[in-house]
This record gives C-alpha cells, sequence and structure tokens, in this order.
C-alpha cells in the first residue's frame, strides 16, 4: 500500500502555521484583496470597445474567461492529448480537463492569498488554447519542422497567445494575455518575481522575441501579475501528480514504479503539499515563493515524471519516429494547398474560412498570405489528435500502419 508521507520532503505536510491560517481566515471574512492582487482597473486592452466596457456583471476579466471559454479552439482542449496518445480510455486526461485543474489549484492559492480569481481562471483556461495534438511530443515534432524551414520556433504558450489576440480577435486584456505567455511549466522556479511589463507595445516585442529566439527567450518571461506567477507554479503541481496517475492507469507504471514509494496517491499529496508551502512563503509578498523544500522536491518529480513517462511513453509505441514523419509530410502538404490556392483544401475550408468569419464582425481579417509556413502551423497546431489521425490516414497510405488501433474492448466483452 502506498505510503501517503513523502520521503524526500518529510516536511511538506499540507499544514500551515497558526498565523498564515488566520490570515486566510481575515481575508475570506473580510472579501478582501491584498494590496498586490491585480485590480479590475487595471485591465488594459488593445482597443478601447464599447462591447468590452467592465460591468459590475461582468467584470473586466470575467469577460476574458467568457471570451476563451466560447472559442472553438478551446472546445478543441478535450480532443487534445496531455500525455497519453492512442489509448481508448475515456478516463486518462486530456487538455481540456488540464486547464480545469490548473484553473482549480490556482485558484485555491490565489483565494489564501486575496489575489484576483477572475483573472487567475482568465489564465489558466487560456493557457494551453494553443497547444498542439499529441501533447509535448506533438509541439515538438510541429518545432522541428517550422524551425527547419523558417529559422524561428514554435512553442505552445507563444501559439496560446497568438490563437487568442490575433486569430480569435478576442481583445483579451493585456494583464490576461502576458499571464498565458508566461505560463510555461516547463521553466520551474523557487520564487516568481513580477515584471515590469505596461504596455502592449512591450508586450508585442516580447512575443516577437519568444518566435525568434525559443526557449532562451520563453526562459525569461516573468508574468506583470502575482496572478500569472500562480498560474505558473499552479502548471505544474496540475500535471505532476495527474500525469502518475494516468501512467499507472494506462498500464506503463504501477503503483511501486516510483523512487517516493506513493505510487498514485502522489497527486492528492502534492496538491495538499505544494499549495501549501506555496501560501505559507507567498503571504504577504510582492512574489510567489516555494521553501527549498517544496522546491527541490517539485523538481524531482517532475524530472521522475519525465524519465519514467513521458519518455517511456514514447519509446514503448505512443509515438515512433513515422508519426515525426507524418508532422513533416503534412506540413508541405498543407503549404503546397497554400501556394497553390487550392480553395478545396481542409486548410482553406476547416481553417481559413472559418477564422476569416470569425474575425469580420470585429473588424479584422485572417492575414494568411503574409506568412504561409505560420498559416500552416496555424492550422497543424489547431488539430486535435483524431482531426490529425483522420487527415493523415486520407493523404499517406502508409499512416495507416503507425497509428494503433486499440478499442475499448479487450477482456471484456461490449
Amino acid at each position: 500500500m502506498p505510503s501517503s508521507a513523502n520521503p524526500f520532503a518529510p516536511h511538506l505536510t499540507g499544514v500551515l502555521s497558526s498565523q498564515v491560517q488566520e490570515q486566510i481566515v481575515q481575508i475570506r471574512n473580510s472579501g478582501g484583496r491584498s494590496e498586490f492582487a491585480c485590480p479590475d482597473s487595471a485591465a488594459i486592452r488593445r482597443e478601447d470597445a464599447a462591447r468590452d466596457v467592465a460591468t459590475p456583471l461582468r467584470p473586466a476579466y470575467v469577460r476574458d474567461s467568457e471570451k476563451i471559454m466560447h472559442m472553438s479552439a478551446y472546445n478543441r482542449l478535450s480532443g487534445k492529448t496531455q500525455v497519453f496518445s492512442f489509448r481508448a480510455d475515456d478516463d486518462l486526461a486530456r487538455r481540456g480537463l488540464h486547464v480545469q485543474l490548473v484553473s482549480r489549484v490556482a485558484r485555491d492559492i490565489g483565494a489564501a492569498l486575496g489575489l484576483n480569481l477572475d483573472l487567475i481562471e482568465a489564465i489558466a483556461l487560456g493557457h494551453d488554447i494553443g497547444h498542439t495534438p499529441f501533447g509535448h511530443a506533438g509541439e515538438r515534432f510541429l518545432n522541428n519542422e517550422y524551425h527547419k524551414r523558417t529559422g524561428r520556433f514554435f512553442a505552445h504558450n507563444v501559439q496560446s497567445v497568438r490563437v487568442l489576440d490575433v486569430l480569435g480577435g478576442r481583445n483579451l486584456s493585456l494583464q490576461t494575455l502576458d499571464g498565458v505567455i508566461c505560463h510555461n511549466g516547463e521553466f520551474e522556479q523557487q520564487v516568481f518575481q513580477m515584471s515590469d511589463l505596461s504596455s502592449f507595445d512591450e508586450y508585442d516585442q516580447r512575443v516577437e522575441q519568444c518566435w525568434a529566439e525559443g526557449g532562451a527567450a520563453i526562459g525569461r518571461l516573468r508574468p506583470m501579475t502575482l496572478e500569472g506567477c500562480v498560474v505558473r507554479v499552479s502548471d505544474i503541481i496540475a500535471y505532476v501528480g495527474k500525469d502518475r496517475q494516468d501512467a499507472i492507469r494506462a498500464g506503463l507504471l504501477d503503483e511501486n514504479s516510483f523512487d517516493d514509494g506513493m505510487g498514485g496517491a502522489y497527486n492528492a499529496w502534492a496538491l495538499s503539499a505544494f499549495v501549501a508551502d506555496i501560501v505559507e512563503h507567498s503571504m504577504g509578498k510582492p512574489r510567489i515563493e516555494m521553501s527549498e523544500e517544496g522546491f527541490v522536491e517539485m523538481r524531482r518529480a517532475k524530472r521522475e515524471n519525465y524519465e519514467k513517462i513521458c519518455g517511456a511513453a514514447e519509446v514503448n509505441g505512443d509515438f515512433s519516429r513515422g508519426v515525426s514523419e507524418l508532422f513533416s509530410m503534412l506540413y508541405d502538404h498543407e503549404l503546397e494547398a497554400l501556394r497553390a490556392g487550392d480553395e478545396s483544401s481542409a486548410i482553406f475550408a476547416h481553417h481559413i474560412e472559418p477564422v476569416g468569419r470569425h474575425l469580420a464582425p470585429y473588424g479584422r481579417s485572417y492575414r494568411w498570405e503574409d506568412d504561409l509556413d505560420l498559416t500552416v502551423v496555424d492550422f497543424i497546431s489547431s488539430m486535435t489528435d483524431d482531426y490529425f489521425i483522420a487527415t493523415c490516414s486520407a493523404l499517406f497510405p502508409e499512416a495507416a500502419d503507425l497509428f494503433p488501433h486499440h478499442g475499448y474492448f479487450g477482456v471484456a466483452r461490449p
């Protein structure tokens, strides 16, 4: 039976000091906010549009959350892999569930610290909206193809703000977009400091640096709000234990496969221990902070997940070299369709035309002709797992042998 205590972090019990508990009670009872919270009145938008004026019923960041949730790209998150692909198991997490888990974790931390929960929710719900099919493997495959052809870099957090700001044209607040692009959970830190970002001009420069420099620029990003800092660390907390549970459910590992001996119980431990650790060390401060013990354990668990789950899942057959080659072949196919102006192709019918129709009421247009490679990236990254598989199966005969046909019924009968 897995232990409920973590031998690598014995002092992380999920219990707060009495002083911090009293501060949380005061914050909750008064309904007050920390002096370091981002107020609704601070929201900055590209356009001063009457339709986006905040009201008591729909404050600024509530509007952002609702804009995000009504986008087709948000709906597609339920069809995109979190970690495991090609497995007929509806209980394995998809990216649509992941963003909700991040929102829940971040709201728990934010409520305790007196932060703006509406802004936290908007950032969390939008943070992965530009993610590729097939999780981080798909992100890597698409980046390889895009970089090979253009010298530029694809990253899901940068694509997410492109979807929200450019392809969606939703006039989201700078604070929400900043939190989304800064969320990347691959860059863990013990202390999260805020940046001094204050305008869309600065923000646009940072976005361009990310496209041009990739990880070097992304690694320098710091959120402009504490709410963005909270979502960034909550992204890791939300997946570090859940991915483990999914790996056990998928049969890749068992309860005794992990160094800490906690098995799937690690998820419950992480949600309690890491959240309490962050609240304890961040209360009343203009930064989000973990203890040294908490930070070391988070890095250890994340590294173990990568070695035993993410890497192993690809080695054991979730992905093959052939799937990477399909990304390359599909990229070339879609690029040729654009160059030929083949309006009967899916990239026009399923992508360019719908995006254009969506933008028209906002007085915007999809300038896809300006950068054909980026348009291909927009299309492929928007695909669900099933859409990618269906497209490749229709285009390339060899694709049928690359995608395993896992049914729901093995030893069980329908």
